[in-house]
């Protein structure tokens, strides 16, 4: 039935973009000239290249090679190429390509999953109605192409404000004057399930972030935390909460066995049958005093996907004070970068992206742990733990919601 569908949306696709086509660029450019009629020099019209001479479907066929900036530049070129590049079906196509390969996702640019299985126009509507002189390629329920944009990283990374030239004394100025650092409470499987301990990576790497020190604040049963630098300008600290001791955490990991998590208490279920959990005493106190939670998930194949990930996020959320205001940073992390992945050429990207990756998509992970559910502001960002990449992005992004000045580049 599916299969009917798609098939069913494609012939409605071609046959409305060739009719398009087919308005645009005419045999009109044969002039019929009056043996009596004074000639006149008139310049010949260009005709169509190649690409446009080509059949629709061939066209729509190449349109799926390209990368979207190469498809927004192609829509810029004539009114018929706008029409094209704006076709719903070539676009919910990079959607479903590029989604599992977006190295990061956020409440914002979280796109709406449930439209990707929809019809891609309206039972009661015929593209065969539409007005002749309309430069829209087809009738559609829902704007892929806005939602891709929305979402890729690269198209977010230009919505970044530009740094002006007067921030840049303001922020000498403002570096001269002690502000309290944010604080956030780090938890989550990935910190104790990994071969490779982010938390030791993160601490032994003063070329990411360097180790400022540990502040004078302490929090019963769980300490200070330890304060980093990031930019070698901004100071933030990050408060470690692990589920038991060292010697449990490690052995559980060798084993591949889940242990009795001391942060939180089973309380029972709700009426759906889910787990209902109540942080501990010395966790209630970190997320009252905390500006943001980083949530450490295990992005491995075959690892995670527990239903308390979501019940222990939620209590942990639920217990902050104006926790509505308090930004969610998820790392979607493995232990090691994938060498296949790196020895890939540039030649190679467009080609290589139907292989499957050797972790949960960041889109899959949000689904998983329901976090377009939170009314909190979320970040999924992957992170490779013994490299650290990935990190940054979601610490600048982190700060950024707790009201820290940054710029993009």
């Amino acid at each position: 039935m599916a299969g009917n569908i798609q098939q069913i949306n494609e012939s409605a696709v071609i046959r409305s973009l060739r009719r398009f086509r087919d308005t645009y660029f005419t045999n009109g450019a044969k002039v019929v000239k009056d043996d009596l009629a004074p000639v006149v020099e008139t310049k010949a019209e260009p005709q169509p290249g190649f690409l446009d001479s080509s059949p629709v479907d061939v066209q729509f066929l190449i349109m799926t090679f390209l990368y979207p900036a190469d498809i927004c530049c192609l829509g810029a070129t004539s009114r018929y190429w706008r029409a094209m590049v704006r076709d719903p079906l070539l676009w919910r196509y990079f959607l479903l390509r590029d989604m599992p390969h977006w190295p990061s996702i956020d409440h914002v640019s979280m796109p709406q999953l449930e439209f990707l299985d929809a019809p891609l126009i309206n039972e009661e509507e015929s593209l065969d109605d539409r007005e002749e002189d309309s430069d829209i390629g087809m009738v559609s329920t829902f704007d892929y192409m806005s939602e891709y944009l929305k979402g890729c990283p690269s198209c977010r990374q230009q919505w970044l404000p530009s740094r002006p030239a007067y921030e840049v004394l303001t922020s000498f100025l403002q570096s001269l004057v002690p502000s309290s650092e944010p604080r956030y409470a780090m938890f989550g499987p990935g910190m104790e399930q990994l071969d490779v301990s982010l938390v030791t990576r993160l601490m032994n790497a003063p070329d990411v972030l360097p180790v400022s020190g540990t502040p004078q604040r302490q929090i019963n049963g769980i300490g200070s935390g330890i304060s980093y630098i990031f930019n070698n300008q901004h100071k933030f600290n990050i408060l470690t909460l692990y589920s038991t001791n060292r010697a449990e955490r490690e052995r559980a990991r060798v084993q591949q066995q889940s242990v009795s998590n001391k942060l939180f208490t089973l309380e029972g279920t709700d009426e759906s049958g889910c787990p209902v959990y109540s942080p501990a005493p010395q966790v209630q106190q970190v997320c009252q005093v905390v500006d943001g939670f980083i949530y450490v998930a295990n992005a491995e194949l075959g690892r995670g996907g527990e239903e308390c990930e979501v019940a222990q996020i939620r209590a942990v959320l639920s217990s902050a004070e104006s926790s509505a205001s308090k930004p969610l940073l998820v790392l979607s992390c493995v232990s090691r970068d994938n060498p296949e992945e790196d020895r890939i050429t540039n030649l190679q990207k467009v080609t290589s992206r139907n292989r499957a990756r050797c972790r949960t998509p960041c889109v899959d992970m949000a689904k998983r742990l329901e976090l377009p559910q939170l009314a909190n502001p979320w970040m999924v960002q992957d992170t490779v733990a013994e490299s650290l990449s990935g990190l940054l992005d979601g610490i600048s992004w982190l700060l950024r919601c707790s009201g820290v000045k940054l710029y993009g580049g």
